[in-house]
C-alpha cells in the first residue's frame, strides 16, 4: 500500500501530528462556515468562537454577513425609526458619554415629562414621514416613585399603538411589574443598552452596574416585550476585545434581542468622553458584520452618530447587515439625519422601508415590504399586495 508522508508544514514541532497553528486555522474556518452556514439563529457561542469570527479579514466578513442578511432579511429593506426626547436632562447617573447626566456641566437644562398629546402628535408626523417605529426616551435612572409619569407614558404607548406604529421606550431600570404594566399597554420593544463589554463597562458607568443592566433586560424579556439592547462605539474601548465582549453577551442571552443599535460616539463638550479620539470605519463595519453573523434574525440598527457619515459609509454597513436607521428631527440630544434627507438617499440607493409585523406605516408612493408581500401605498392609505419574498425583519 502506498503512504502518503505528512508536509513538514503541517508536523508539530515534535516531529508528529499537526501544527497547533494549523489545528487552530482549521477550527476558525469551521466556526465562521457553521455562522456562513446558519439557517436559525443560535445562543451557544463562546467568546473565543466570536472573536475568530470577528478577526477574518475584513471584505471575506463583510461579504459573508451580507450574504446571512439576505438569508434572513430583505437587503434592500430599511426600517425607519424615530426617537422623541419625552423628558430631558436631570439624569443622576455619571454615564461618561451623556448630555443628560445632571453631572457634567454641558449647558442642557432639565425639563419635565412632556404632555401625552404632544408626544401623539409628534408620532403623528413620524408616521408621515414614513417612520414605523416610534421611540420615547426619559433621562432617569430607574421608574421608582413615577406611578404619574408611568401611567402618562402608557398613554403614550396606547396612542402610538393605535397610529399603527411600533411603540419602543427606554425609561431607565424597571422592575418586573412595571415590565409588565408597559406590555399590557401594548409596548413593543424596550430600549436598554449594555453600552461595551463587561470589561470596560466600570470605565464608563458607576453608578449603575452591568448586571442591573441584565437585570432590566430579563424584566423586559419575560414580561414578553421585544429587547433592544446594543452598544455605543468609540467609548475608548478595544474593538477586538470589548466590540466582541458586547456581541457575546448579548448573543448568548435566552433569547437575542430583537434589535441591536450601533451608536457612534457624538462627543458632547462637557462629558468626561468629549475629545475622545471617533471610532475607526472598519472597526464599526466589522461590529455590524460579526454582529450579523452571530445574530441572524436581529435588526441591526445605525442610531446616534449617523449623521456624521457619508452615504458611503452607511452603504458600506447596510451591505454589511445593518438594516435600520434613527431618522427625523433629533437623536435625543444629538442631531439626527432628517427624513427628506434620508428619502433622497433611499431613492438613489434603492432602499426601501421595511415594516414588521406590528405596524402599518406606509409611505405614500414607496413599496414597503413587510412579511413576503409588498404593501403599494395608494390613494386614500389603502393598498393592493403584490407577490415579493421578504424574510422575517
Amino acid at each position: 500500500m502506498r503512504r502518503f508522508s505528512t508536509p513538514r508544514a503541517l508536523r508539530s514541532r515534535g516531529g508528529s501530528g499537526l501544527s497547533a497553528s494549523f489545528l487552530q486555522q482549521q477550527r476558525r474556518a469551521s466556526t465562521f462556515e457553521q455562522a456562513v452556514s446558519a439557517a436559525s439563529p443560535r445562543t451557544s457561542w463562546t467568546r473565543e468562537e466570536i472573536l475568530d469570527i470577528y478577526k477574518q479579514p475584513l471584505m471575506e466578513l463583510a461579504s459573508a454577513a451580507g450574504s446571512v442578511h439576505r438569508r434572513f432579511h430583505k437587503p434592500s429593506a430599511v426600517q425607519l425609526c424615530t426617537l422623541m426626547n419625552i423628558k430631558t436632562g436631570g439624569c443622576t447617573e455619571d454615564c461618561s458619554y451623556c448630555a443628560q447626566s445632571s453631572r457634567y456641566n454641558t449647558g442642557l437644562g432639565a425639563t419635565k415629562l412632556s404632555a401625552v398629546d404632544s408626544v401623539l402628535e409628534a408620532a403623528r408626523i413620524a408616521k408621515e414621514n414614513g417612520s414605523n417605529r416610534f421611540c420615547m426616551g426619559a433621562a432617569w435612572r430607574d421608574m421608582k416613585g413615577r406611578k404619574r409619569g408611568l401611567q402618562n407614558i402608557i398613554e403614550m404607548i396606547k396612542g402610538v399603538r393605535a397610529l399603527g406604529m411600533e411603540a419602543c421606550v427606554t425609561l431607565g431600570m424597571l422592575d418586573k411589574e412595571q415590565a409588565l404594566l408597559l406590555k399590557e399597554a401594548g409596548l413593543t420593544a424596550y430600549n436598554h443598552n449594555l453600552d461595551t463589554s463587561r470589561e470596560h463597562y466600570s470605565n464608563i458607568i458607576t453608578t449603575r452596574s452591568y448586571d442591573e443592566r441584565l437585570e432590566t433586560i430579563k424584566n423586559v424579556r419575560d414580561a414578553g416585550i421585544h429587547v433592544c439592547s446594543g452598544g455605543i462605539l468609540g467609548l475608548g474601548e478595544v474593538p477586538q476585545t470589548d466590540h466582541v465582549g458586547l456581541i457575546h453577551t448579548l448573543a448568548t442571552l435566552p433569547e437575542h434581542p430583537e434589535s441591536f443599535p450601533v451608536n457612534k460616539l457624538v462627543p458632547i463638550k462637557g462629558t468626561p468622553m468629549f475629545g475622545q479620539e471617533p471610532v475607526k470605519l472598519e472597526d464599526l463595519v466589522r461590529c455590524i458584520a460579526t454582529a450579523r453573523l452571530v445574530m441572524p434574525a436581529t435588526i441591526i440598527r445605525l442610531a446616534a452618530g449617523r449623521v456624521t457619515m457619508p452615504e458611503s459609509e452607511q452603504m458600506l454597513c447596510f451591505m454589511a447587515g445593518a438594516n435600520a436607521i434613527f431618522t427625523g428631527e433629533k437623536m435625543l440630544t444629538t442631531d439626527c439625519n432628517g427624513w427628506d434627507e434620508d428619502k433622497s438617499m433611499f431613492s438613489r440607493w434603492g432602499l426601501e422601508p421595511l415594516l414588521t409585523d406590528e405596524s402599518e406605516a406606509i409611505v405614500e408612493n414607496t413599496p414597503v415590504y413587510r412579511d413576503r408581500i409588498v404593501v403599494e401605498s395608494g390613494g386614500g392609505g389603502g393598498g393592493r399586495a403584490a407577490e415579493q419574498l421578504q424574510a422575517h425583519g
